[in-house]
């Protein structure tokens, strides 16, 4: 009807969501744990700290720490495997007239990008406490 004015139905707003408690802040890490990864990422910069912490008693009931450390240490291996490799691709390469030395300098950079970035994603992980298993080498490292 004209004149007559229409009545909405009220709109009904749902009950506001419960308030959960905040996730814990990076601070709220005990400095126990900040000390453990701290030392499991100290474990990547050479393989001599990981020697160290596999040897002594106090890292080397520590799971965390004792994982880390082999894997730094298997990963050296591997890097000096590596390396032998690069540098019989390197002479393979190299034997090919005036594009060999680019190839070869081109699959040895490539190469060295690729481990230095593993090599700081390893570190990154091991500072949040994460335990990033490498293929081969992180399976080794967690029977040792």
């Amino acid at each position: 009807m004209p004149g007559q004015e229409e009545s909405k139905p009220a709109i009904s707003r749902p009950a506001s969501p419960a308030v959960s408690a905040p996730a814990p802040s990076p601070s709220a890490i005990s400095p126990v744990q900040r000390k453990d990864n701290l030392i499991a990422a100290l474990a990547y910069v050479t393989f001599i700290p990981a020697i160290v912490f596999v040897l002594t008693d106090a890292f080397k009931r520590n799971r965390f720490i004792r994982f880390h450390s082999y894997q730094s240490i298997f990963l050296a291996v591997a890097t000096v495997i590596a390396a032998i490799a690069m540098r019989i691709l390197y002479s393979l390469l190299a034997l090919i007239p005036a594009l060999g030395y680019l190839l070869a300098w081109l699959a040895t950079a490539v190469t060295l990008l690729g481990w230095i970035v593993l090599w700081l994603v390893l570190v990154v992980k091991a500072l949040q406490g994460d335990t990033l298993r490498l293929p081969w080498i992180g399976s080794l490292a967690e029977k040792a």
